[in-house]
């Protein structure tokens, strides 16, 4: 499919917000600046949704982040980190996401997945079987080869991290 981006095409954007928190953290020991991150994935088309996708913490103390990512027009979907015997953590919305993209994909021409994870490689090929243009933005370094190769654009955020992160040193 050749990649197509003009100003009329409608967009929806389905942010993984721990998998590109924790590529910032543990590449740059940054964070991620959802605003730049969110203007190129529109790319001056009409943003028909921006969803982010986190996982509360323990300690509850993300407020000032949700509003921040709500201040930017991405609305934020929630999720408690699942605690298991043995302290063992988990928390993820791949499952939450997909199903949400999916659902959404027959009122966009674009999906935009802001998330390097190769298990959203059957996704993009299901939005892609329905002729819907699917893009990943992702820091480079940390995105799954696999994932790379199945969407129609690919856009590397470490190709100019300072663009793309907060407090980088």
């Amino acid at each position: 499919m050749t990649v197509i981006k003009n100003k009329e095409q409608r967009v929806g954007v389905f942010i993984d917000t721990q998998n590109l928190y924790h590529s910032a953290r543990n590449l740059y020991k940054a964070r991620v600046n959802f605003g730049a991150v969110l203007k190129e994935a529109v790319a001056g088309r009409k943003l028909v949704r921006a969803v982010a996708y986190v996982i509360t913490s323990e300690a509850g103390d993300e407020k000032n982040f949700f509003e921040a990512l709500e201040k930017l027009g991405i609305e934020t979907k929630t999720k408690d980190l699942q605690v298991y015997y043995g302290g063992f953590k988990k928390g993820d919305w791949d499952v939450g996401l997909a199903v949400d993209a999916i659902k959404f994909a027959p009122k966009l021409d674009a999906v935009v997945l802001v998330a390097g994870d190769g298990d959203y490689v059957p996704m993009v090929e299901y939005i892609q079987s329905m002729g819907v243009q699917v893009e990943a933005i992702s820091f480079g370094k940390s995105t799954s080869g696999k994932l790379r190769e199945a969407v129609d654009d690919f856009i590397d955020l470490s190709l100019n991290p300072k663009k793309y992160l907060i407090g980088m040193r």
